[in-house]
């Protein structure tokens, strides 16, 4: 039984889908859960309440997390309520759109870049002090298999910046160990959210799910799974890895 009762857990992009299922699990096992919104306030709003109809104590921090005197603002917000930050889950994340190589405009390819990889770096950079006066943390990054199969038609940028993202991760383990933090991702397949109503066709979905040996697409509640575990007292050896949740998509 995982029990997070005393530590506080930051989830970036938790208005929604995966992030929102890891806010509401991590308050459901006794964490006080900042959540996080950026542009659709009115569900990150939704959330924060659903985490405190679970009997947990909750924030709302609402900002860029590509701007960094955003992100410091957010991190001030929290540690002023609660003098701690223990879990860091950086999950804000998304596609922009679909555009093949030779057809992306170099300004589109810097935006998914600044969402889905240096995002991960300002976030992470303003938590650090925290956790090392701390002398403890956790931190989760989100990657994909985008970032091992290449993505989609006309996601390579995406997942681009997702293997980043799995690189990053590596490196960050290998520098934080010391101040005995540490540094996982998690990997998710073809999940049933609003990133895949709002970027992919029915048929690319169906085209997906056919490579699933499990069948069908994952739920967000199936990795949120992975966080509480890596988080978890469970994981403490563990460090410098990646979870894949994709239902046998891909296997090491």
């Amino acid at each position: 039984m995982f029990s997070y009762k005393g530590k506080v857990v930051w989830i970036t992009g938790s208005s929604t889908g995966i992030g929102r299922a890891m806010a509401l699990q991590f308050a459901e096992h006794g964490a006080k859960v900042a959540v996080h919104g950026n542009k659709n306030i009115s569900a990150a709003e939704e959330t924060l309440s659903e985490v405190k109809r679970r009997g947990a104590e909750g924030i709302l921090v609402s900002g860029d997390v590509t701007d960094r005197e955003q992100v410091d603002r957010m991190v001030e917000e929290i540690f002023s309520k609660y003098q701690q930050i223990d879990i860091l889950v950086n999950n804000a994340g998304t596609m922009v759109k679909r555009a093949k190589i030779g057809e992306i405009d170099v300004e589109t390819w810097n935006k998914i870049f600044d969402i889905n990889l240096t995002s991960v770096l300002h976030v992470t950079q303003a938590v650090l002090p925290i956790m090392k006066r701390q002398e403890q943390g956790c931190i989760i990054n989100m990657t994909s298999v985008a970032a091992r199969n290449g993505g989609g038609g006309g996601a390579v940028a995406y997942a681009a910046a997702k293997g980043a993202v799995s690189t990053l991760t590596r490196g960050l383990a290998k520098e934080l160990v010391n101040d005995n933090i540490r540094v996982n991702a998690i990997s998710p397949g073809v999940i049933t959210t609003p990133f895949h109503d709002r970027y992919s066709t029915a048929e690319q979905r169906r085209a997906m799910a056919s490579q699933v040996p499990m069948g069908r697409e994952g739920t967000a509640d199936e990795v949120a799974g992975a966080a509480l575990y890596l988080a978890s007292d469970y994981a403490s050896y563990i460090t410098g890895e990646i979870i894949e949740v994709n239902g046998g998509m891909l296997m090491d």
